[in-house]
């Protein structure tokens, strides 16, 4: 009798979902200055379309029906825009309309209810945020001040990696190439920079006390971003929930307790006497708490700290494994990149992030691979908070906008030869081509963190570049197909081989 009354109950509420949906859809077709829309189905409207990665499936389905496109995603409304024009519509006229976020429900607990920085709807809360993570981190003061332990953290990368080829080169010498896992060592490495920034403690390495804790976090990371975005069903039909599956959420939740628990032992452990951490963004928000205990609450220091981890480790980590994985196929130009360090820093010394603005060819890389491979491919999405005009479409309050960066990074229109890898388009500062590029997002959502990123991504290269050889470890070219998720990984993870340059062997014998 129970089955029964629970089949009957979600079969009514089938029902009214279904004719809740067709008036809906009545009244949306009635308005004729809706973008274009594919054929949708009753309930699920276009989820049925749904392939991951979902970049590339709404880039190929925009390729049919334009650049401004009108999708269901169950009954939510989606506007998914695919050309830099109608970008900067959005983004510029509409900034403040677009400029809150898509609550979905499976985010809701792992994004402290909706609070953290990428979340949080535009106001009194989300500026206080983004004002105390860019004060206290972002800044270019706070920047220029954590430098050292930005090169602390590569070059313990690079004394690393030449220890572990070391040992195994024995009589082969420089003729031996050592085989090693870029993805994990560029997690590890991203990672580390950031706790060191943020909380004086190191994730990986010598003398690291909770290993453990070490292993939970990254685990936390990986699947927050292989869970995020807009690509989870049970978010677009509540249905599901009543059906038992919502997987990606009961994951999720899991996470969010223990981002809470290791934040909270962070912000703990510094209050302890004799901590002696100085410095570090927690220690100087705590100290903000003491004359200001409102804004600069534990809960509010929790939030910030979870958003700058979730922001620039994942990120920073896909953005050099492309990068290396691009030069290796493209070996010429990595003969370039080497080149130029050499030319202008030397090889008596490391690289530093002061030598940045001296290597233009290597800024060229990385404006090449974001380009290609965007942090976000789709843009953190925004929700509209009224109705707003975009290209002629009108377009209602609620809706949910996808921006699809990386099929405008790789739009025939505004890029020759999109698809090709080719940093000396970017060689000519005249020609506007970053003015082509939205990797870190447009207007005033725009990410807080890109001179971070660009940075540490930046130094990282360049080390990598300048101390080691680098070869495929096959004639083959490296497998470029992409993953999925709210970042943009590779598909199967990097793996390399290489070897101390002879010129850099007295440097590195020396770290």
């Amino acid at each position: 009798m129970a089955i029964f009354v629970y089949q009957s109950i979600l079969l009514s509420l089938a029902v009214l979902l279904f004719i809740k949906l067709l008036l809906s859809r009545t009244k949306d077709n009635k308005n004729k200055k809706l973008p274009p829309s594919p054929p949708a189905l009753p309930l699920i409207g276009h989820l049925h379309l749904f392939k991951k990665p979902l970049h590339q499936t709404l880039a190929s389905i925009s390729e049919k029906y334009g650049p401004a496109m009108f999708l269901k995603f169950g009954s939510r409304k989606v506007l998914v825009i695919s050309s830099l024009s109608l970008a900067e519509q959005c983004f510029t006229t509409n900034d403040l309309a677009f400029a809150n976020r898509v609550h979905l429900p499976s985010l809701k607990q792992a994004t402290f209810d909706y609070n953290d920085i990428g979340t949080a709807n535009y106001g009194p809360h989300w500026r206080n945020v983004r004002q105390i993570a860019s004060t206290e981190l972002l800044s270019a003061q706070r920047l220029h001040a954590s430098s050292d332990v930005r090169v602390g953290e590569v070059r313990d990368m690079a004394r690393g990696l030449f220890r572990s080829w070391n040992a195994s080169a024995g009589s082969m010498g420089l003729s031996y190439f050592e085989k090693v896992d870029l993805r994990a060592k560029l997690f590890e490495l991203s990672l580390n920079v950031l706790m060191t920034m943020i909380a004086g403690k190191r994730f990986y390495g010598d003398n690291i006390e909770d290993l453990e804790d070490t292993k939970r976090f990254r685990e936390a990371v990986e699947d927050f971003f292989s869970l995020s975005g807009a690509s989870n069903a049970e978010d677009f039909l509540p249905i599901l929930k009543f059906l038992g599956m919502t997987k990606a959420e009961k994951k999720l939740n899991h996470l969010a307790e223990l981002n809470k628990e290791m934040t909270q032992k962070l912000i703990d452990e510094h209050r302890k006497p004799g901590a002696h951490k100085k410095g570090t963004m927690i220690a100087n928000m705590l100290e903000l708490q003491k004359e200001n205990p409102e804004k600069y609450n534990d809960r509010t220091i929790q939030i910030v700290v979870v958003s700058l981890l979730e922001a620039g480790t994942d990120t920073s980590s896909n953005t050099v494994e492309w990068a290396i994985t691009l030069l290796l196929n493209n070996p010429d130009l990595l003969k370039k990149a080497s080149a130029e360090i050499d030319a202008h820093v030397g090889t008596k010394r490391l690289v530093q992030e002061s030598d940045m603005p001296n290597l233009p060819y290597l800024h060229c890389i990385l404006n090449e691979v974001l380009r290609l491979y965007p942090g976000g491919p789709l843009l953190v999405p925004h929700e509209s908070s009224e109705n707003v005009s975009i290209g002629g479409y009108e377009i209602p309050q609620g809706t949910m906008l996808l921006v699809n960066a990386y099929h405008i990074h790789r739009d025939p229109s505004l890029w020759d030869e999109p698809t090709k890898f080719m940093p000396e388009r970017f060689e000519c500062s005249d020609n506007g081509e970053a003015n082509k590029m939205i990797p870190f997002g447009m207007g005033r959502r725009r990410c807080p963190g890109e001179g971070l990123a660009i940075r540490k991504v930046g130094l990282i290269l360049g080390t990598f570049i300048q101390c080691f050889d680098w070869q495929r470890i096959g004639d083959e070219l490296i497998d470029t197909s992409e993953g999925s998720g709210l970042t943009l990984p590779k598909l199967l993870p990097l793996q390399a081989m290489y070897r101390p340059r002879q010129v850099m062997m007295d440097v590195l014998s020396t770290l």
